[in-house]
């Protein structure tokens, strides 16, 4: 087992202008034509029910700012923490809040509303905040923000087509008496990498506070389906990391591991209103 480290100083990846004044949960992914291309939340309100449309940037490297295009998703409602996987030249973009919206695309530019279906979920366990990870054998599995028993989790879901779904339990759990227990859920923003033949899930602890407001936990297993149960105490699963991001992606280019953080204005982050970046590296 590897631990992941901050090994760098924070850059300013994205400062958005034209569409919004500041960038929280967010997706960075390889197009088509070769560029980054970065979807973030974003308002000028800084309220979650202003948050409407994602931000559109692109960037020819992570180790460049990146250029403000445009909007997508503008559809007059509620669009939170997109994630976008390819297959077949598709792009798939899953987004919340609950009930999980998908919109595709060719080129990144123009998106497309498409159904997607999701089987025998519990209440509230497909509530926020995807990701979508491929798996050698060519199968998807989807991890969402939910809450189960009152507390935050986070779901699992399996997949062959990226469209339908089905309910494979929860990959991480929470309970009392672990420290959060906001009424949404204090666990945001998973994101896994498969590194080494393990499973590292990264996901954001925190009620919104400053002093929590960048929390990431790092939870490894061999199972990607499990990762265990946190209460807070020695005896249930315990992160192997803790690092001070919030909603991180977790990137890589020409061999060099990335990671990013973000959040609303007024929050303790490394440049206001902004995506930062810095190296990733394990130990």
């Amino acid at each position: 087992m590897e631990l992941p480290f901050i090994s760098s100083e924070w850059k300013i990846l994205f400062r958005p202008e034209k569409n919004g004044n500041y960038v929280n949960d967010h997706a960075i992914v390889k197009g088509p034509d070769g560029l980054w291309h970065l979807y973030g939340i974003t308002s000028f309100g800084g309220r979650s029910y202003d948050e409407k449309y994602f931000v559109h940037a692109v960037g020819k490297s992570l180790d460049e700012p990146f250029e403000e295009k445009g909007r997508s998703i503008d559809r007059g409602t509620p669009a939170w923490s997109p994630c976008v996987i390819e297959k077949d030249g598709v792009y798939h973009m899953f987004y919340g809040p609950s009930p999980t919206s998908l919109a595709v695309s060719f080129d990144m530019y123009e998106w497309f509303g498409h159904t997607v279906k999701l089987k025998d979920e519990p209440l509230m366990a497909a509530h926020r905040d995807h990701f979508v990870l491929r798996l050698d054998n060519g199968s998807y599995l989807m991890y969402v923000s939910g809450v189960r028993d009152t507390y935050g989790a986070v779901s699992c879901f399996s997949s062959d087509d990226l469209l339908s779904w089905r309910f494979r339990g929860f990959a991480l759990t929470t309970r009392a008496p672990a420290p959060l227990h906001p009424g949404w859920g204090a666990v945001e923003s998973p994101f896994v990498v498969q590194k080494d033949g393990l499973y590292y899930l990264f996901v954001t602890y925190t009620d919104c506070s400053a002093e929590t407001y960048n929390n990431t936990l790092v939870f490894v297993s061999e199972d990607p389906l499990l990762f265990g149960c946190f209460d807070g105490t020695e005896k249930n699963a315990r992160p192997v990391a803790t690092l001070a991001l919030h909603a991180p992606e977790i990137l890589q280019e020409n061999g060099r591991y990335y990671v990013t953080t973000c959040g609303w204005r007024g929050k303790p982050v490394p440049h206001e209103g902004c995506v930062s970046i810095a190296e990733l590296q394990w130990k």
